[in-house]
């Protein structure tokens, strides 16, 4: 089978076709056909070593994707082959094919296309822990959210809108204003240098935001403090693009709440993760959240993938087309 191995820590050019044989599924497991896998900057720490330190190069990268099952293992009731399946988390999705636990595996509804469901599953899932239970959005919030046109980024905009709530995008170039409004941002902030808390400040009236969810890295964590009103939250995800700086607590103002969600805490046993992928492909289905797919690359250009993803020119969620 084809896969994409990479052979040492480090940039993109790390990472290479090679072929390899993946073996049957043992007990409790399922070989899958791999037709899409998500590219997440997940993807890009695990590439420089920042993340899964405990794992030696060589191996096989991506951890998000759609496929077929092509075969279970020994004491798998509940899925068969020719299956439709996508997964949140099972590594070594950069292949043709994977073997991955069974209770990672969620049936894709007959009416979401393959490529819709490896490109919801990461960012949506996440999305839906970070607006709707980290943090429970409700009809009047107003939230900050950091790059308003990315994957992730336009699905926090959806579900703040589809929860009632405004939502003020922030974009790192003009180029992205449009895609940020096309995702439902109420009022776009164009900032590289992350100077940002006065326009917000302008924009809400002095008040400030309920919210501020930050993907975005160190750069932008202070001004995002700075724009949260009394009792106001930050979710800060962005660890990947640069760790904020040390927080004594006793300075921080107005009761401001700072806290670090994990979208794997809302998907402690195999039932979470069938309710929680059935209520985001229900939200897909009703049109309350769109997917946007920015670009589709064959397997082997995953290396222009993560250096089209790490160059913050993209717009929407990227993958890799398999078979």
């Amino acid at each position: 089978m084809t896969a994409i191995m990479l052979r040492r820590h480090g940039g993109p050019e790390e990472l290479a076709p090679d072929t390899i044989d993946v073996g049957e599924p043992g007990p409790g497991q399922v070989l899958v056909d791999v037709r899409y896998a998500g590219v997440n900057f997940m993807d890009t720490g695990v590439r420089s070593g920042t993340l899964w330190r405990d794992r030696t190069p060589p191996f096989v990268p991506g951890v998000e994707g759609s496929g077929v099952v092509a075969a279970v293992g020994a004491g798998v009731t509940d899925l068969k082959s020719g299956d439709r399946v996508a997964w949140v988390y099972a590594p070594g999705s950069y292949a043709s094919r994977l073997i991955a636990p069974a209770p990672a595996l969620v049936p894709i509804p007959g009416d979401i296309a393959d490529d819709v469901a490896a490109a919801a599953m990461m960012q949506g899932l996440t999305a839906s822990h970070i607006a709707t239970r980290f943090y429970a959005t409700q009809a009047g919030d107003i939230a900050l959210i950091h790059a308003a046109a990315g994957g992730l980024g336009s699905l926090l905009t959806g579900l703040v809108k589809m929860r009632g709530g405004t939502v003020i995008g922030r974009v790192s170039s003009e180029g992205k204003v449009a895609a940020a409004r096309r995702a439902g941002a109420d009022h776009v902030i164009v900032d590289v240098e992350g100077n940002f808390a006065k326009r917000v400040a302008d924009l809400t009236d002095g008040k400030g935001v309920n919210v501020v969810f930050d993907g975005s890295g160190a750069t932008t964590f202070e001004d995002s403090l700075a724009s949260l009103r009394p009792l106001g939250t930050l979710a800060y995800f962005g660890p990947v693009l640069g760790a904020p700086p040390p927080i004594n607590v006793a300075t921080l103002k107005k009761s401001v709440k700072v806290g670090f969600p994990i979208f794997s805490d809302s998907l402690s046993t195999r039932e979470d993760l069938l309710a929680r992928s059935s209520e985001l492909f229900e939200w897909i289905r009703s049109g309350a959240l769109k997917i946007v797919i920015g670009n589709v690359y064959p397997l082997s250009e995953a290396a222009q993938a993560h250096a089209d993803l790490e160059s913050r020119a993209t717009v929407g969620k990227l993958l890799l087309r398999v078979s």
